[in-house]
């Protein structure tokens, strides 16, 4: 039995996933709060977690990104309110896999976990990726080049973790945007570029002739070791 962490300040709201998550087979622990949320995501991990962004103790956001840090395979929806439309993009960068505005369908909200559950089962492997002098650990998230550690983002790790799972695939903007963010209304494609260039500026000997990220121009991108 897959099983679903529900941290959620509204226990109205905490009821009605229990009832729609258990009703779809799934097992439920429900949290009220930040800090009890991360204690029982530590305590026994989850399949996938579904966050409200506003909890008391410790915001949705702090809690994503300590999850992400810990777990960066582990997916997680968050839940947010109509007004926190700019909290979206930072939850995103910090690692979160897909969003639902409140009020919600609880149809939609179950048809985004499936989804999310499917790609985290399809991207779990593989946990070591290798090419130049570059060392990326996706298990400990870790990133080194020439030994020395290279610090990299969240959304970064499911970048080069999709990648390495797609080796010398070309792959469009749209493919990389609905599948590593998770969410094809993102606001825009060059969204994806800028994320590229980072990557480069960070782990190609000459960022401005790639050997590794290359473009394919019209279309997208290919990695190749």
């Amino acid at each position: 039995m897959e099983r679903i962490l529900v941290i959620e300040d509204d226990r109205a709201v905490q009821r009605a996933l229990k009832r729609l998550f258990e009703s779809e087979g799934y097992g439920v622990h429900s949290s009220f709060d930040g800090p009890s949320g991360l204690e029982a995501f530590r305590t026994a991990p989850p399949g996938i977690v579904v966050l409200d962004l506003r909890l008391p103790g410790i915001s949705g956001g702090d809690v994503c990104r300590t999850i992400k840090e810990s777990s960066p395979s582990l997916p997680v929806i968050v839940l947010s309110a109509a007004a926190d439309v700019a909290d979206k993009v930072l939850l995103l960068e910090l690692g979160a896999d897909d969003y639902v505005t409140k009020p919600f369908s609880p149809r939609e909200l179950l048809a985004r976990v499936r989804v999310a559950m499917r790609h985290a089962g399809r991207n779990a492997k593989p946990e070591l990726l290798c090419f130049s002098d570059v060392r990326v650990d996706f298990t400990r998230m870790q990133v080194t080049r020439d030994r020395r550690p290279v610090a990299c983002t969240p959304q970064e790790f499911k970048i080069l973790k999709f990648f390495a799972a797609n080796q010398e695939r070309v792959v469009t903007r749209e493919e990389l945007l609905n599948e590593v963010w998770g969410y094809q209304a993102y606001p825009t494609t060059r969204t994806v570029d800028n994320h590229i260039l980072r990557l480069r500026q960070k782990m190609e000997k000459n960022p401005a002739s790639p050997v590794h990220f290359r473009t394919v121009h019209g279309v997208g991108y290919r990695f190749v070791t």
